[in-house]
């Protein structure tokens, strides 16, 4: 590889646009400048950045940000994974979220997008076998946030929270790529087993306010699920269900229901 295509393979879009809203940030309101640049444009990367905002969130008086920000930067180096998923996790908010309006916002300001973060590194951790570490992180998270991932959960990229209050995804819980939930979400089970027990989210899925998914079942790809509605049996895909219990009223509307956002059930 020649230095000008190791150049090329090393462009980060993602991370340039970061820098260049990071500093028109500064020039529009300088009393942010210290956080702007302790946030971002100090780190050479987006993995840094990032592990620098774990960090400074999650640390406390019973773990300190030197050690946090240890654990974030070799959860980062370790598995490239992490970060491809933080990029399209942040390109996701700012396409679905009409109060977006820069990539900054969701890593200084969106509580769903941090939320998610310390999660990705959580479900590191516990993969790792690191599961009282992991542990840590998900209670601080929830503490923080009040967005309670249990860190065995499987979650795809470029997933969107918004708002993120009062969420809950259980640990055996999984949910696909290109997935848009709002406030007040739950993934949960039904009772005690202990066994695989949370639902598994398909694909381009968008789960409305205050929606409950309980149980080991499918929603299928590109599904719609109404605000308020209560899940208890399998969904298809490309359909729409409200209600509780839930039922289909619908197809879900278009091709990508999470990406378009739209909630509303239109009667025939």
């Amino acid at each position: 590889m020649t230095r000008q295509q190791a150049k090329v393979a090393t462009v980060d879009p993602v991370w340039t646009r970061l820098c260049d809203e990071a500093r028109a940030a500064v020039r529009d309101e300088p009393l942010l400048g210290a956080l702007i640049h302790a946030g971002l444009l100090h780190h050479p990367t987006l993995e840094r950045a990032l592990a620098y905002r774990f960090s400074m969130k999650l640390a406390s008086g019973e773990m300190s940000e030197q050690i946090l920000r240890e654990i974030a930067d070799e959860a980062y180096r370790s598995d490239p994974e992490i970060g491809q998923a933080a990029r399209a996790d942040l390109v996701a908010v700012y396409e679905r979220d009409p109060a977006c309006h820069r990539l900054i916002q969701p890593l200084l300001f969106f509580k769903g997008f941090q939320a998610l973060q310390a999660y990705r590194v959580a479900h590191w951790l516990y993969t790792n076998g690191r599961r009282d570490m992991a542990y840590f992180v998900q209670m601080r998270a929830s503490e923080l946030f009040g967005v309670d991932i249990h860190p065995g959960a499987r979650i795809g990229r470029g997933v969107m929270m918004d708002h993120a209050h009062s969420i809950v995804i259980g640990e055996t819980a999984v949910v696909g790529n290109n997935v848009s939930m709002l406030h007040s979400v739950t993934l949960g089970g039904t009772g005690k087993e202990d066994e695989d027990r949370h639902p598994k989210i398909g694909n381009g899925v968008l789960i409305g306010a205050g929606a409950k998914v309980l149980g080991n079942i499918k929603v299928g790809d590109n599904s719609r699920i109404a605000a308020g509605s209560v899940v208890l049996e399998e969904v298809p895909c490309c359909k729409t269900v409200a209600g509780v219990p839930a039922r289909v009223v619908g197809e879900a509307g278009c091709d990508r229901p999470a990406s378009e956002m739209d909630q509303l059930l239109r009667s025939k």
